[in-house]
């Protein structure tokens, strides 16, 4: 996609939200059919909502330390634990996330944070283990929360479209006999920040469809691999190497891959990989 066209989806995906418009996909019907109509040609639906997904999240993002207080936070999981105690019917915390037009995953994370510094207020809880619950909220102590968890996970699309597209780069690697690690491996390992996989022997040659190889990326460092909401692999360890570059490692990005996007993951993610 040319960054002209992307910052124009943008930039009406914006003026949507802000006008109130409701619906961003039959807004922008509404407002430039000619451009839709060329747009489901060129551009998948599933782009699309990604962008729009993260449009949304951004705005989130910047309501996040409005909600994200002692106070805030004891007043949002006070007010859920009275609901599931009056007998409302589950999905507590997704209705909550809607009426407080905030991200149902990042409710997820804020209020099982607080259930566990509440309930384990002598343990020192990390980001890694509240990830790791809500990979698999069956680990969550209290089956209730349990639940609501599990039902904002689902109400997230990223989270649960990442974890899907995360299933199926696993899967197909083992249908090729690639030998890895994936995260929860290396984290039991002790490792703080991890990639999606790990290649015990780094391979020469991969074909991600759709994928991205940073052009920034110099031959002497990590290639970095993303691949998008429709994940194929196929593995020639016989081929030559993709661009001078030989893989160790993959990260699997089930999002829109835009500079904000790249720059984030980057920083907080990528060059912290750089000798695994």
């Amino acid at each position: 996609m040319k960054l002209q066209q992307y910052t124009e989806i943008q930039k009406t995906i914006n003026d949507i939200y802000s006008n109130g418009e409701g619906n961003v996909v039959i807004a922008l019907n509404k407002k430039f059919p000619e451009y839709v109509q060329r747009m489901v040609v060129c551009i998948k639906k599933t782009t699309l909502g990604s962008i729009c997904t993260q449009e949304i999240q951004r705005k989130v993002k910047k309501r996040y330390h409005r909600l994200n207080t002692p106070e805030k936070t004891q007043e949002i999981f006070m007010s859920y634990t009275t609901q599931v105690e009056d007998g409302e019917a589950p999905g507590v915390l997704v209705r909550m996330a809607q009426e407080l037009d905030y991200s149902p995953a990042m409710l997820a994370k804020l209020v099982l944070e607080h259930h566990l510094k509440t309930t384990c207020p002598d343990v020192n809880i990390n980001k890694s283990q509240i990830n790791s619950l809500l990979r698999d909220t069956t680990l969550i102590d209290d089956r209730d929360l349990s639940y609501e968890v599990y039902l904002l996970i689902l109400a997230s699309p990223c989270s649960s479209i990442g974890q899907e597209y995360e299933f199926l780069l696993r899967q197909e690697l083992d249908k090729l006999n690639i030998v890895y690690h994936d995260e929860d491996e290396l984290r039991s390992r002790g490792y703080d920040k991890t990639p999606d996989i790990k290649l015990d022997i780094p391979i020469a040659g991969i074909n991600l469809a759709p994928a991205m190889l940073l052009p920034t990326t110099p031959l002497n460092k990590p290639v970095v691999v993303t691949s998008a909401l429709v994940l194929a692999i196929t593995v020639s360890v016989a081929s030559s190497a993709v661009d001078g570059h030989v893989i160790n490692w993959i990260e699997s990005k089930a999002s829109f891959g835009d500079e904000e996007s790249h720059r984030s993951y980057l920083k907080d993610q990528f060059w912290s990989y750089w000798n695994r």
